[in-house]
């Protein structure tokens, strides 16, 4: 089987690897049928964090099922999270599937010593299944993977942004950072029902799809200029921001957006510190952090069979597996918001 090992810091590609086997009574060995690109895998691949190299990559994928576990059978169409987890630890079952006490993260040593595989590849073994893995169906209308494959990671977290943020019916709302994960936090929030969501884009074509998913306003604005900009709007700022890109530039233009006695629900992969001087001083409510994805996955996924919502719109590049490294390249220069791979 093929499968993307990061070999150095901005150096992708593909290489042979054995098939994997079921090693556990829990595992399942799944066909990859289409898989994609996290804005989180740049920072091992632009150096942003600390990694030990060569390193399997990916964490998102929808996929055909290969070995037989308890809610899942050979030919089911299924999805998972980002994350690995048991659904039967006590965080598990308080909706904290990233707290997993038995989870871990794909590509990774699973806990019993074995290393799981990486998602961007042919096949993976998938410890944990019952916990980890989603069933959809035994099909999927092709039309329709996209959408579900967005509910591995980007959607969720963008849902979890806004529901930690306490977004309702009426809310005003501004979502800072226009790649993946805010384009899904804007089409979450609307979901929920709020009433204005402002969205901080600079880039027409994540404007365009913004408004599409449901954006009343846009502000190209950054910095000094981008918050004026915000309270021209809103007066003295949102009733729940979403952070949702972790610099220290968004988080600091987050915190200052948000109205006295506001929320602010923060996804993004945190490369800065929140300014707490300002928030404590406003009474802003903070919340959020890694997205409980599998939580949401149920009731996401019911909304996407059903039409309701069309978060596949965020892959604007597909290409197949043999050219990851293009796919890497086109995101690391923001030339695609998401690239979704086929195997």
């Amino acid at each position: 089987m093929r499968a993307t090992l990061l070999e150095d810091g901005g150096k992708i590609a593909l290489r042979e690897f054995p098939d994997p086997v079921v090693q556990r009574p829990t595992d399942a060995v799944v066909r990859v049928t289409a898989s994609c690109i996290c804005g989180s895998d740049l920072h091992p691949y632009r150096g942003k964090t600390p990694s030990v190299f060569p390193k399997r990559i990916g964490h998102e994928f929808v996929e055909d099922i290969g070995d037989q576990v308890d809610t899942v059978r050979p030919g089911d169409v299924v999805v998972a999270p980002f994350l690995i987890s048991c659904g039967a630890c006590r965080y598990c079952r308080a909706g904290l599937q990233t707290s997993c006490e038995n989870g871990s993260v794909w590509g990774t040593d699973d806990g019993s010593g074995a290393r799981s595989d990486a998602c961007q590849g042919d096949l993976i073994r998938a410890p944990l299944a019952d916990g980890t893995l989603v069933r959809v169906g035994t099909e999927l209308p092709d039309a329709l993977l996209p959408d579900v494959l967005a509910l591995s990671d980007v959607m969720g977290a963008g849902h979890h942004a806004a529901v930690s943020a306490g977004v309702g019916p009426g809310s005003t709302v501004v979502v800072v950072g226009d790649g993946a994960v805010g384009l899904c936090a804007v089409l979450a929030a609307r979901r929920l029902g709020a009433e204005r969501v402002v969205a901080m884009s600079r880039t027409p074509s994540r404007q365009k799809l913004a408004a599409e998913f449901g954006a009343t306003d846009i502000v190209a604005g950054r910095g000094a200029e981008g918050i004026a900009q915000v309270r021209e709007l809103l007066g003295d700022g949102a009733d729940a921001v979403l952070e949702c890109v972790g610099s220290q530039e968004s988080l600091e233009q987050a915190a200052a957006v948000a109205h006295p006695g506001g929320r602010l629900g923060c996804v993004g992969a945190p490369l800065g510190n929140l300014p707490l001087g300002p928030l404590f001083m406003k009474n802003v409510r903070l919340a959020g952090e890694v997205a409980p994805v599998r939580a949401y996955l149920p009731e996401l996924l019911d909304d996407v069979l059903a039409g309701r919502v069309r978060p596949g719109r965020i892959f604007d590049l597909e290409l197949p597996l043999d050219e990851v490294a293009e796919g890497y390249r086109a995101m690391d220069e923001r030339r695609a918001i998401k690239v979704l791979l086929r195997p």
